[in-house]
């Protein structure tokens, strides 16, 4: 057993995927596969079984993970009172984030602040849900947390950037542009799984503005969402500043427009100095 095996796991606990941990971990995926199976070889025991497309902890592996938390904080305070705080060298920043936000941090924000840091250890958290990010939060597992916003007033929240929700169509569709709220009564609509955090806030959103759609399809398989609007089986409902590739599609603003405020957010506590640098940088980088 090692402190690697120990990180591993903890980060597939966390990310509900090995595939996601390795990406939050900056490792190979078949890397951090074969660990986990070595420690569940050395310690004789299975700690995760597959869930649907990803994996869940088993009971024995939640006991594991629960100890394996524990050392690695021991061994991050231990690290702590070897190194200089003073040029930050050796901090951890930890920052919990829902799957559909991790892009912003992992693309943009991370690797910016890597550049003027390239000291801080930075792991992401990735939560299923609001709820799950602000669970993070409270428990300690995360510093800092990416989120829509609003939030529990036990949460310290500090807006970050106001994204807009965007209609993309098929060429054929014929709508008013801007389209107005009502047009999206009836329309076949891709959908996330229902019973997924994403597909909870686009109902949400949905039934605030008075709309019940068609559900044309319904897939967490991200990748395939722009495949099946260009077939034409239906519009998709999606942040524009998150859109890849649109050529062959429509992609339409609402009237009124419809948007969503993302912010950072902590416990109302003191902040470790990593955590408030990257506050600030953030904040910058919002009004950049």
């Amino acid at each position: 057993m090692n402190l690697r095996q120990l990180r591993y796991v903890v980060a597939t606990a966390d990310h509900g995927t090995m595939t996601s941990a390795a990406q939050a971990l900056y490792v190979a995926q078949p890397a951090l596969s074969r660990a986990v199976r070595e420690l569940e070889r050395e310690l004789g025991v299975e700690l995760f079984a597959r869930s649907g497309r990803g994996v869940v902890l088993t009971p024995v592996g939640e006991q594991v993970v629960r100890q394996a938390r524990v050392a690695l904080d021991a061994i991050d305070a231990i690290e702590g009172l070897s190194v200089s705080r003073a040029n930050g060298r050796g901090a951890e920043l930890r920052i919990a984030s829902t799957s559909s936000l991790e892009p912003e941090l992992t693309g943009r924000l991370i690797p910016r602040f890597a550049r003027d840091q390239p000291a801080v250890r930075v792991r992401v958290i990735r939560c299923e849900g609001r709820d799950q990010v602000a669970a993070a939060i409270r428990t300690g597992r995360a510093d800092l947390a990416l989120t829509d916003l609003p939030v529990p007033g036990d949460l310290a929240a500090h807006p970050f950037e106001q994204r807009e929700v965007v209609l993309i169509s098929p060429p054929g569709l014929k709508l008013r542009e801007p389209v107005p709220l009502s047009a999206l009564d009836g329309m076949r609509l891709v959908l996330p799984t229902r019973g997924t955090s994403r597909r909870a806030e686009l109902d949400a959103m949905l039934e605030r503005v008075g709309a019940t759609p068609v559900v044309a399809v319904e897939s967490d398989e991200r990748g395939s969402w722009l495949g099946w609007v260009r077939s034409g089986m239906g519009s998709l409902l999606w942040y524009r500043n998150q859109i890849d590739d649109t050529e062959g599609l429509v992609v339409r603003s609402f009237m009124p427009a419809l948007t969503k405020m993302i912010g950072l957010v902590h416990a109302h506590r003191q902040l470790p100095p990593v955590a408030r640098e990257f506050l600030a940088f953030a904040k910058e980088a919002s009004r950049g």
